[in-house]
């Protein structure tokens, strides 16, 4: 073999070997969200009407199951039991007086009051309450515990009325897990990445962002983990991309607008390497009120134009390889902790009781921002998710739940990408889960 011969085949032997990533089944099934009509015109109060007429369907069997023959009745109706043992469906109201308050925020502009700034909505005064479509009862007992009473939970109560026109609890049944669409097996050895809280207009430079990139990408490790991350079938990004709270915001158009076309050029590459689903969040550019729309393509010219880059809502359902699969960037969470004032509760517990409350938001409207749709309360949980996750956390957690019906449910905690450089995988096969750190400490 001669000198050229020789050369050719060393180039041909030395070609990097290339790897192409799997595909993956994608319904987006959070439409809802957009294409029902809100009325402004309309109170709020039409939210929890829809909400404990759907509920109360659910709840009735397990009551029944639960309390067999004991009667269920109306708030009107309790006069006429005298002090019977008996059962009401209603909506947990907790009265807070400093829950935000539009009076006392314009009692404060005016100085008319001095100002108070708590991280909780919680004081020695709350009251529990429970509420029907009429009537308003307050709830007493050991049974009742201020701190876990969510305003907006619907949920029945055993007990009887008292002279003093209290209800005396003495047992509680909630709507439980949503049920199942199958329970079929699942062969597929397909991932997810779940990342929240990116900052990029303060975090764009950053080696975690940088080794981020180049190991979703495939530039980054060996042979072996370049093929295998080729399993990696979609990144969903759970809200905080552009900025992570309000003290990070850019000081003139000009300056957001340069962060907003970096958001874009980022976005666009990690799409040209992976499916992406964008969520926003809290301090991203989209609508204050629930659900939040997706970023206006406008604002992403060269990401909306790849058919891998979907721009979604928040909170957010969809469907991967078969998989249900819910989630929301943070809100409902941080405000179910400021109503209950339990900061030493772990998300992934509240994710566990948002699942047997069937709903993902439920203080919503009342210290919740939400959009007024009045026909249908569309954070009810129809059917019951394969992986649950929520946003823009402290730390990354996770626990495999199982329900009274055969139900299994991943629920994740998934942590600031600014502050923790971690990102989470998910087995679309067995919901195993696990984090990556691209942080260099």
């Amino acid at each position: 073999m001669n000198k050229e011969k020789r050369k050719n085949t060393a180039t041909r032997k030395e070609k990097p070997e290339t790897f192409e990533r799997k595909q993956a089944e994608y319904r987006d099934l959070s439409k809802k969200f957009i294409n029902t009509k809100s009325d402004y015109s309309k109170q709020f109060s039409h939210i929890y009407s829809a909400r404990l007429t759907e509920l109360r369907e659910a709840l009735i069997p397990r009551v029944k199951a639960k309390w067999e023959n004991i009667l269920i009745v109306k708030l009107a109706d309790l006069e006429k039991l005298e002090n019977q043992q008996c059962i009401i469906i209603g909506t947990l109201y907790k009265h807070q007086q400093w829950k935000p308050s539009i009076l006392r925020e314009l009692s404060e502009e005016h100085q008319l009051s001095a100002s108070c700034s708590k991280p909780n909505y919680c004081s020695e005064k709350d009251q529990p309450f429970l509420e029907d479509e009429m009537l308003r009862i307050k709830l007493v007992g050991e049974q009742v515990d201020i701190k876990q009473i969510i305003t907006g939970v619907v949920c029945a109560v055993l007990g009887n009325e008292n002279s003093d026109g209290t209800f005396l609890v003495k047992d509680w049944c909630f709507p439980g897990c949503a049920p199942k669409e199958s329970l079929k097996e699942y062969t597929s050895q397909k991932r997810l990445v779940l990342v929240s809280g990116l900052n990029l207009s303060n975090n764009c430079e950053s080696l975690g962002i940088s080794l981020f990139v180049e190991w979703l990408c495939g530039m980054a490790g060996n042979i072996t983990m370049q093929k295998d991350n080729t399993f990696i079938v979609r990144l969903i990004i759970a809200g905080n991309t552009v900025k992570n709270n309000d003290t990070s915001q850019t000081s003139t158009s000009k300056e957001l607008g340069e962060v907003i076309k970096f958001v874009d050029m980022f976005l666009s590459n990690l799409a040209t390497c992976c499916s992406v689903t964008l969520m926003p969040g809290e301090h991203d550019p989209s609508n204050a009120m629930l659900p939040q729309r997706p970023f206006h393509p406008c604002l992403l010219p060269k990401s909306s134009r790849l058919e891998s880059f979907k721009s979604t809502t928040n909170p957010w359902v969809g469907k991967i390889e078969g998989r249900v699969i819910i989630g929301s960037s943070g809100q409902s969470i941080q405000d179910i902790v400021k109503v209950t004032g339990e900061t030493d509760i772990s998300p992934i517990e509240w994710l566990e009781k948002s699942l047997l409350w069937r709903h993902i938001c439920p203080t919503a409207p009342d210290t919740l921002l939400v959009c007024p749709y009045y026909e249908k309360d569309l954070f009810i949980m129809e059917t019951c998710p394969d992986i649950y996750f929520v946003g823009n956390t402290d730390k990354f957690e996770t626990k495999l739940w199982k329900g009274d019906e055969n139900q299994i449910v991943r629920l994740i905690s998934v942590p600031r990408f600014d502050t923790t450089q971690t990102a989470v995988i998910v087995n679309l096969d067995n919901l195993d889960t696990q984090y990556i750190s691209f942080s260099n400490i």
